[in-house]
């Protein structure tokens, strides 16, 4: 089995310019911060639409022997609803920036 680390170091990063695009976010409108990650305007936010929608937090697991926890749970859950035609988006919290 391989370890996290070999399975990050495959992953090959979109530009955030695509991945804006992928999501429906003009590319003019977002904020670059390098290559992988910007800021968007708040301005976006279509009020009806997040009252149509559905939020799901994954807020705590029990990992399993193989390591799978909350962020891959979350990753598969994101994907998988993507797979099925579905809009998600997922953010993840980063350990370095402390308790939320």
């Amino acid at each position: 089995m391989k370890s996290d680390i070999e399975i990050a170091h495959e992953i090959v990063l979109k530009p955030i310019q695509q991945v804006a695009e992928e999501t429906g976010i003009p590319v003019e409108v977002i904020e670059p911060y390098g290559r992988f990650k910007a800021k968007v305007p708040i301005g976006l936010i279509d009020e009806e639409k997040i009252a149509q929608s559905n939020l799901i937090l994954v807020t705590a697991i029990t990992p399993t022997k193989a390591g799978i926890g909350k962020t891959t749970v979350s990753i598969g859950l994101a994907l998988g609803l993507q797979k099925l035609g579905k809009n998600a988006v997922l953010a993840l919290r980063e350990p370095s920036l402390g308790p939320c």
